[in-house]
């Protein structure tokens, strides 16, 4: 990963900190333009070609430039004391992993929990702007509706998403097709964990790869 020459600060750590945790239905926070404003242009133009739907790894990705900048401060001891302190929870040891996504379908957004190899879920949204219903992050009380939310997340301008998962921290979002992008971060249970995830979503960026080769696409 090739980070930026520029010095700066992308993540606002304060805001993080003054933001209350939500303890209803599950331990969750949401801090809007997480990514420093003055920051967020730059981060945005250096977001990596991602090659279709899906999760991808960083291995198969060119990872540069602020954006590569911002990856280091989410992977950084700050971040991780600040996350630490906010969920009362002791990350020492515990491996991250990361991904990048650039587009939805139509079928995504299905209500889940997360795996239970997953501690911490974090997602940062890096959309210039989002007018669509669909693809709006929803925080829910059950797994059977999207309806009555207990809150939403607009998936723009560096908004924040952190919760601590559980059998209970379910979200999803309604139908949306076409650009999103969104960086998901977790800290799991193991090493085994990053290895066997990483390992899924690289053989699936890989085939999108040659599937786009053969149809002569670049994205």
């Amino acid at each position: 990963m090739e980070s930026s020459d520029a010095k700066m600060g992308y993540l606002d750590l304060p805001a993080l900190g003054r933001t209350p945790l939500e303890r209803d239905p599950y331990d969750f926070l949401i801090v809007p333009n997480f990514i420093e404003p003055s920051a967020f242009p730059q981060v945005s133009k250096d977001f990596p070609i991602v090659p279709g739907p899906g999760s991808h790894p960083p291995s198969e990705l060119s990872i540069a430039g602020h954006f590569a900048g911002l990856i280091e401060e989410l992977q950084g001891e700050a971040f991780r004391k600040a996350i630490e302190t906010k969920f009362g929870i002791d990350l020492t040891g515990r491996p991250t992993m990361y991904t990048v996504r650039g587009f939805v379908r139509a079928r995504d957004g299905e209500i889940h929990t997360d795996s239970r190899t997953k501690i911490i879920t974090v997602l940062l949204y890096m959309n210039e702007g989002w007018e669509a219903e669909g693809g709006r992050l929803r925080v829910l009380r059950s797994g059977t509706s999207l309806e009555n939310p207990v809150a939403e997340v607009p998936p723009n301008g560096g908004t924040l998403l952190a919760f601590l998962r559980s059998d209970k921290s379910w979200h999803g979002h309604k139908p949306h097709e076409g650009p999103r992008r969104a960086i998901q971060l977790n800290w799991v249970t193991s090493q085994d964990v990053v290895d066997r995830e990483q390992g899924r979503h690289r053989l699936s960026t890989r085939m999108k790869k040659i599937g786009n080769a053969i149809l002569g696409r670049t994205g």
